[in-house]
């Protein structure tokens, strides 16, 4: 059987993931350190963990609505008119969705057609690009810069605008540059997009990880509102990765189309993990908070030990990720990680890995404890030492 025949020619096309290629050599090493994982290591707090085995216990197993609980659709609108005052009919506006990779993947195949074009600031996480070619669409990458505190610009997104423009994926807090946009931001966007048809795509999972300000989504403003496609879920906020829980929000007609995606391609979202979102979505808020604090002091100690070591790194102000500059290294970003990994065994990753505006930086997760943290920052000092001595002696 001649399957190279067979598959699909996109997906053939399609790049594996970067991000997962120094995890299986990290598995086979003792004493190791992860900086590299996007994933809270704070287990879901139990009241949420208790909601979903006690609806297991009542038997609740079935199918729900394929757009999810009504209840839960109507506490997460209270949430989001709560925490960052948007306004989204419950029954008309919103879908459950499984996880907001799905959420994603279904606005683009709402939205896009072959030789559509959406612009999508880079670095940023991996999907977006992979999902709008296999869509037919053009991925226009839109390079961000460290200098703008890897914002997405006027002149920046009107450089990239064409024509053909259908969509701007917008993902703030990014991932994995800790950088966000604020309301002049977004007011400086619309500006650009006013007169045209343009669409927004806007990745808000890390909108509760926040420090300094409070979160600001263009759905926010009214010239965007209609035009904005809003993705958030449970995974960042409340800790809940492995319940698989998203939500999208947005314009009612295309809503009513992305359900008929999520009609025939998933069902509905699992039945436990919708009745865990529930007591999440009730009675959260303070779990927010605490994870947030927690996160906070590791950002700080981590960006000043990063800077202390010699390593530039701008203030990552969302996410729970840093982006430090190891360009003066002279390496490039996948050697060092590589050289990292093996010399060190700490495990970071390449800038490169989520586009090109990457290449020459590193992304480092402080989704762990403080004394991995720590130990982490002793062992780069070591390898940033170790590493001017071979360049001194010509060895690197």
């Amino acid at each position: 059987m001649n399957y190279d025949s067979i598959l699909s020619e996109r997906v053939k096309e399609l790049r594996p993931s970067g991000i997962r290629r120094f995890f299986d050599i990290l598995e086979e090493m003792k004493d190791a350190i992860s900086l590299g994982v996007g994933e809270p290591d704070f287990v879901t707090p139990w009241h949420i963990r208790d909601a979903g085995i006690y609806s297991l216990e009542k038997g609740f197993t079935k199918y729900t609505s394929n757009a999810g609980m009504a209840g839960l659709r109507r506490d997460i609108a209270s949430y989001l008119e709560r925490r960052f005052d948007l306004k989204y009919d419950f029954a008309t506006q919103m879908i459950v969705t499984v996880g907001g990779s799905e959420a994603i993947d279904m606005t683009m195949r709402a939205l896009l057609n072959p030789g559509d074009e959406v612009i999508i600031p880079v670095p940023s996480f991996v999907c977006y690009a992979p999902l709008a070619q296999m869509t037919g669409a053009k991925a226009v990458l839109a390079e961000t810069r460290v200098e703008d505190e890897f914002k997405l610009t006027p002149e920046l997104l009107k450089s990239c605008l064409t024509p053909k423009t259908k969509l701007v994926v917008v993902p703030f807090p990014n991932n994995p540059t800790g950088g966000i946009m604020e309301k002049a931001d977004y007011e400086a966007l619309a500006e650009v997009l006013r007169g045209t048809g343009v669409m927004l795509l806007s990745d808000e999972i890390y909108a509760e990880l926040t420090y300094g300000q409070h979160h600001f989504s263009p759905a926010n403003l009214p010239e965007l509102y209609d035009r904005t496609v809003v993705v958030n879920g449970f995974s960042k906020s409340h800790a809940m990765t492995g319940w698989r829980m998203g939500y999208v929000c947005g314009p009612a007609p295309i809503i009513k189309q992305m359900l008929k995606l999520h009609q025939f391609g998933i069902m509905s979202a699992p039945t436990t993990s919708q009745y865990a979102a529930i007591e999440a979505m009730q009675n959260g808020d303070r779990d927010i908070e605490k994870m947030r604090d927690e996160y906070d002091g590791r950002r700080r100690y981590l960006v000043e030990g990063l800077r202390r070591i010699g390593l530039p790194c701008h203030e990552p102000r969302g996410a729970f990720y840093v982006f430090p500059d190891i360009r003066g290294t002279g390496l490039s970003s996948d050697e060092f990680c590589e050289r990292f990994l093996m010399e060190e065994k700490v495990a970071v990753i390449s800038g490169a890995a989520f586009g090109p505006g990457g290449e020459g930086f590193v992304r480092c997760c402080y989704a762990t404890s403080m004394k991995d943290i720590a130990e982490a920052l002793t062992r780069l000092d070591n390898f940033l030492t170790n590493l001017k001595k071979k360049q001194g002696r010509g060895e690197a």
